[in-house]
């Protein structure tokens, strides 16, 4: 003896379908942020080393030393 299945109805959908669309900026974020690295790929020169406070460096360096141990 075999039990009926039940089906779920299909929900409502909206009028142009649009849950199936991203917002404006899901694309323009990433599209951004590449072509910024691209840039400094292509133009290294414009990629600046910001001169720090001695503090955070060492910092750095010894964040570093503790996960190469």
């Amino acid at each position: 003896m075999s039990a009926p299945t039940h089906t779920r109805p299909h929900p409502a959908t909206r009028a142009g379908a649009a849950a199936g669309r991203l917002p404006w900026w899901a694309l323009a974020l990433p599209v951004l942020a590449f072509t910024a690295l691209l840039a400094l790929i292509l133009n290294p020169s414009d990629a600046h080393a910001a001169g720090g406070d001695p503090a955070i460096t060492h910092l750095f360096e010894r964040a570093q030393q503790l996960i190469a141990r």
